[in-house]
């Protein structure tokens, strides 16, 4: 799952550099959870970003993703810097 992930998100945004953990064993038996899908946090760097605020840089990922999300996919949290953010850390 984490390679489709980040084919999902290589193919649909100008990433630079990506990280990728898969939480999902600390959330088994997650009540809510209806679909199954797995828990996931990721670093995403990406020139895309520049200039949108936080809301509309998600949503650019969470458009990336597209059907994963709601169904192989329960959670993702996610960091989304620019290239100037990352190297200013």
């Amino acid at each position: 799952m984490l390679d489709q992930i980040e084919k999902q998100i290589r193919t649909n945004l100008d990433v630079s550099h990506f990280e990728i953990r898969d939480d999902s064993e600390m959330h088994a038996g997650h009540s809510g959870n209806s679909s199954g899908g797995g828990h996931f946090t990721a670093l995403i760097v990406s020139a895309d970003f520049h200039g949108l605020p936080l809301l509309k840089r998600h949503r650019l990922v969470y458009h990336a993703l597209g059907d994963l999300m709601g169904g192989s996919i329960h959670a993702f949290s996610m960091k989304t810097l620019t290239p100037d953010e990352i190297d200013s850390d």
